[in-house]
């Protein structure tokens, strides 16, 4: 999982990560470069870190965050993440963040902190599935038809998250939509808890809507086609039932049990390596499809 290259990537997600601190407050985010609008993932983990960065190192820790995607954002504009200290209790702490590029919202966190405390203990196993090592790297959809080939080896040769697909194979038609694959970082991370927390946001968005994208029944492969289908993120929520940290690899199952009226909800499951969750993710994501065309 870890070579020249591969760390490269990920140093570049670590330095975008590194927020400019502009005041106590507020925060100045680069956003890098690349194509079509910027990854939701990104302005995520950003705010994430900005919100950590306001609160007392080691007075407490993560436990959730709800946002929403407001508006696309773009590469190669900076982002500003203006904080606003809602709560600072004895055992929660909240914060608010607002992502502006360009003047505009574009991003909305509210997120939450908690000093440990003794109490219950409990969770249901991990699922038994292959280790990650030998399997084959995630591609999108089933089996990624057509011109897409070019277009996930740069997703993997640039990418600072390794992805590595469990199911090569759909389920069922009828059946719930499922998705499980393992996810790591490709290098050496920092012992800062702020950027684990910001890399496992980050890595908890990758990919989570194609649990839901599947072509409508009776779909041909056109429906897999550039153009035929939109999809974006709307809502993104994370608990943390441990402390965050992304360390080796972390197996992350997601399903999309319900859709309607062009929204897909998708619910995922983060563990470690030894079976315990980490991580519970619900998000709700817009997909739409091209109208076929009338017969001539």
């Amino acid at each position: 999982m870890t070579d020249a290259s591969s760390q490269r990537a990920l140093d570049r997600l670590l330095r975008l990560l590194a927020l400019d601190q502009l005041d106590r407050d507020l925060f100045v985010g680069e956003t890098g470069e690349g194509q079509y609008r910027l990854f939701g993932g990104l302005v995520a983990a950003q705010s994430v870190v900005a919100a950590c960065r306001t609160v007392e190192a080691g007075d407490a820790a993560l436990h959730s965050l709800h946002a929403y995607f407001l508006r696309p954002g773009r590469y190669g504009t900076p982002i500003r993440y203006v904080v606003q200290r809602i709560r600072d209790g004895r055992t929660f702490t909240t914060r608010d963040v607002v992502a502006y590029q360009a003047g505009e919202a574009i991003f909305n966190l509210s997120c939450s902190f908690a000093k440990p405390e003794p109490g219950a203990s409990r969770g249901a196993p991990a699922p038994t599935v292959p280790p990650p090592d030998d399997l084959p790297a995630w591609t999108f959809g089933p089996e990624a038809p057509g011109g897409r080939a070019t277009e996930i080896e740069r997703f993997h040769r640039d990418s600072p998250v390794d992805v590595r697909s469990i199911d090569r194979v759909q389920p069922p038609p009828g059946d719930i939509p499922r998705r499980r694959v393992w996810v790591g970082a490709r290098g050496v991370l920092p012992e800062d808890p702020v950027l684990h927390a910001g890399l496992l946001t980050f890595a908890s968005d990758m990919g989570l809507i194609a649990t839901a994208h599947l072509p409508p029944p009776g779909a041909t492969e056109e429906a897999w086609q550039p153009g035929s289908w939109a999809s974006a993120s709307l809502d993104h929520a994370i608990w943390f039932h441990r402390p965050p940290r992304f360390d080796g690899w972390v197996l992350y199952t997601s399903e999309s049990p319900i859709a309607h009226a062009a929204r897909a909800l998708i619910f995922g499951q983060m563990y470690r390596q030894d079976g315990t969750r980490i991580a519970s993710v619900v998000q709700e994501s817009l997909i739409r499809y091209s109208r076929p065309s009338p017969a001539r």
